[in-house]
């Protein structure tokens, strides 16, 4: 039996997954060929206070983006979920910065933050959809 062709949505989650992954191995093993060429607040975005547990969370964290990728590439739907529950607390740890950014006025630190949410809960949304779960029960 032939696959059929992957939605181009679950591609684009994947490849967002696999970029955070790449980005977050490059810094991990950068701070760790050259410690302290690099600020650990550069994982900040993609980590939510964990980047202080040092570089081996970085690549740890890469480790898990690049599993979840790979598995939505491979249709298993534990991935599915997977992805769903790290984009949801992804925008449980964003309610705090986009709440200081309010109160602040800081515009730059609201939209980066209201960027962060409306990505993920796109994410989130997608993934959630029937014709997701249909095209995961299809392999």
């Amino acid at each position: 039996m032939e696959k059929t062709p992957l939605a181009a949505g679950i591609r684009a989650i994947a490849a967002l997954f696999a970029i955070a992954g790449l980005y977050l191995t490059v810094l991990g093993l950068l701070m760790l060929a050259r410690p302290g060429a690099i600020s650990m607040t550069a994982g900040a975005p993609l980590l939510f206070g964990l980047e202080l547990a040092g570089p081996y969370m970085f690549l740890l964290t890469a480790l898990s983006a690049g599993l979840v990728a790979w598995g939505l590439l491979k249709r298993n739907n534990i991935a599915r979920h997977a992805a769903t529950l790290i984009a949801i607390a992804g925008i449980a740890m964003l309610v705090p910065p986009v709440s200081a950014a309010t109160m602040t006025a800081n515009g730059k630190a609201l939209a980066t933050s209201g960027a962060g949410i409306i990505v993920r809960v796109i994410v989130a949304w997608y993934l959630s959809r029937r014709e997701a779960s249909e095209e995961f029960r299809r392999s």
